[in-house]
């Protein structure tokens, strides 16, 4: 592990992963934290409830599709939906740098509003801190979230239902929101505007549970991308994991961004993204309904659970190869979210 902290730690990749085991799990070691997931779950004295917490930090503060406001409630929101809870609480905690315009904040705070509004959930409480200026980038916000876990559904974000032979699902094209925040940052042309995929995506997957039992796992693709959530599945487990570049939904627009910039969609962050994994005999008529949603109108099949390579990803590639996928090793963009 290095001496000191390098922009790497937070990319959602192998160094945040050794970041996280060597330096957080160590120190705080309990058996809600050890599990990993995006949000924990507990019990209290009534029913359980699903805890997560999230901060956010983008450059710049508004791009194509959002800003920081709206991403910091959509992504709290997810964190608790792909855990297969039902978002219900929000806080949220301001660190403001002096100098920025009042109503700068009053327009992200009205788009935080909104948004929770529209996925219904309520922001109940917060905290506003005001830094010197130049000792913060603007404005940073941290949201918590809670939410009450579907009971069939309340260990799926463990992984441990997972089966050889289920089938891989993502609700839409990868990519947008890495780009369209790049674009936003270099101020770079494009013929045709890309806007990040930033949305709740509650209602989508409440539709999925009330609509079958055997969905065994989801989970955003946020930092580190697609890569990179696949390769943490697989990671010291007795399955594998296929997929088929061509099966992967990428805008044309996301592509030559891509290209031009020397990036990989694979591990480009999302933010309105999830892969499913779910038994093979549902996967077919989830897939179908998961389209009748707007959140969901490009899902694809992209791959399946295999017994062999076990702990490997396994792409086959466009032109018929096969290439082993790995996680995010350095930081392809940093301050994405």
């Amino acid at each position: 592990m290095s001496e000191k902290i390098l922009l790497s730690h937070g990319s959602g990749g192998q160094l945040s992963e050794q970041l996280i085991r060597d330096i957080f799990i160590r120190h705080f070691n309990n058996a809600e934290l050890n599990k990993q997931g995006d949000s924990a779950i507990f019990q209290n004295q009534t029913q359980n409830s699903a805890f997560t917490t999230d901060s956010y930090i983008i450059d710049p503060i508004f791009f194509p599709g959002g800003d920081i406001g709206k991403l910091a409630v959509c992504g709290t929101i997810n964190d608790l939906s792909v855990a297969g809870a039902y978002p219900a609480y929000l806080s949220a905690g301001f660190i403001i740098e002096e100098g920025l315009e009042i109503a700068t904040l009053d327009k992200i705070v009205a788009s935080m509003a909104a948004e929770a509004k529209n996925a219904g959930v309520s922001i109940v409480t917060g905290d506003t801190k005001v830094v010197n200026k130049g000792k913060a980038d603007k404005l940073f916000i941290n949201t918590a979230g809670i939410g009450y876990p579907e009971p069939a559904y309340q260990t799926m974000s463990t992984g441990n239902n997972i089966q050889p032979g289920d089938k891989i699902i993502i609700n839409g094209d990868i990519g947008d929101h890495g780009i369209a925040v790049m674009i936003a940052r270099e101020n770079i042309y494009l013929r045709i505007p890309v806007k990040s995929d930033c949305a709740s995506l509650n209602g989508l997957i409440k539709n999925m549970m009330d609509t079958t039992g055997k969905i065994r796992f989801m989970r955003d693709l946020t930092r580190g991308g697609l890569a990179t959530v696949l390769a943490e599945i697989v990671k010291q487990q007795h399955f594998g994991i296929s997929i088929t570049e061509d099966a992967i939904p990428v805008k044309d627009e996301v592509k030559s961004a891509c290209e031009m910039l020397g990036l990989d969609p694979l591990y480009l962050a999302n933010e309105g993204k999830f892969i499913t994994i779910a038994a093979p005999d549902v996967a077919d008529s989830l897939c179908g309904d998961m389209r009748s949603h707007p959140l969901g109108e490009n899902s694809h099949i992209i791959g399946e659970i295999t017994g062999d390579p076990p702990g490997r990803v396994i792409m086959e590639t466009e032109i018929g190869g096969h290439k082993i996928v790995n996680k995010l090793s350095g930081e392809q963009l940093p301050r994405i979210c």
